[in-house]
């Protein structure tokens, strides 16, 4: 049996664990990024990682998924935000590769979920699939006949920085920005909130965490309609924690979509939730993976 390892390197944690050829994720293990330490570090404890799983037993390649702007040809960084110092430029192929004589192909975390998704989750037998992540920001990936749309500089589908009427994308539609909303409405630090106590409320009858909820959907409607109107997908799948909140927000979402659709792309338009979550990173890199080496 072939084993292929794959990494999911989030600004939290990192995910890891083997994958067969039958696609079959076998086992997943999980420990802090501790990424304040900076690129040079992770790449060592990725670097580690590996390692540990050669002492084991064989292994065809590995497969990453990273937070970060990711160059899949070079299978390096080319930008991160300030919460990885020193990231930008991180050359994990190359360094795999060269270490353990191992192919090695990195993709971003975003487009790990989608291909995820559109591969063997809710868009699985779609054409076109978009997917939503929300969650500290808001990212997209869009995948055409189960290939990641990259873009001509491998920055497509950053929707987060959308400029809608009253700002970015994300600083209005985020699981960030609905805490920040909440917060200061009651007089709170957001680390009094978080999404788990604002659904809680509101179902209880908070009407400040109901708005904000409402306030949210009605931007996430905002912002996939620019969407739809520009790739036209057959699915969108909305994806990060807060989603787990399906039962609330999934009519609400599907009615903001509706109302700022026009209707013949309206109702042909799907809206899903995501059905990978915690493991899409690691089963999107490994799918990553098999459509360049395998």
């Amino acid at each position: 049996m072939t084993h292929y390892l794959a990494i999911d390197i989030g600004g939290t944690n990192i995910k890891y664990g083997l994958i067969d050829e039958r696609d079959q994720l076998l086992e997943t293990h999980e420990i802090p990024t501790e990424a304040y330490k900076g690129g040079p570090y992770i790449l060592q404890k990725i670097k580690g990682i590996v390692a540990s799983y050669i002492d084991k037993g064989p292994v065809a390649g590995v497969a990453i998924s990273s937070a970060g702007m990711v160059d899949p040809d070079k299978g390096e960084i080319f930008y991160s935000g300030p919460q990885i110092p020193n990231y930008a430029g991180t050359q994990f192929k190359k360094e795999i590769e060269a270490t353990f004589d191992l192919p090695c192909e990195i993709e971003n975390d975003v487009n790990c979920a989608g291909l995820a998704e559109a591969v063997s989750g809710s868009g699985q037998g779609a054409g076109i699939v978009f997917c939503l992540t929300i969650g500290t920001g808001i990212g997209g990936c869009l995948v055409i006949d189960g290939q990641i749309f990259h873009g001509f500089s491998n920055s497509a589908c950053e929707v987060g920085y959308f400029h809608l009427q009253d700002g970015a994308f994300q600083d209005l539609a985020s699981t960030t920005a609905l805490i920040q909303y909440v917060a200061e409405r009651h007089g709170d630090s957001v680390e009094q909130w978080n999404g788990r106590r604002i659904f809680k409320e509101a179902t209880e009858g908070n009407k400040i965490c109901m708005a904000g909820i409402d306030r949210m959907v009605g931007y996430l409607g905002k912002g996939l309609a620019n969407i739809c109107y520009v790739a036209n997908p057959e699915v969108v799948i909305l994806g990060g924690g807060i989603m787990g909140q399906e039962a609330i927000l999934k009519p609400k979402i599907r009615q903001a979509l509706q109302d700022a659709l026009v209707p013949s792309l309206a109702d042909k338009t799907q809206l899903e939730f995501a059905q990978h979550q915690n493991t899409a990173g690691m089963v999107g890199a490994y799918y990553h993976f098999k459509n360049r080496q395998i």
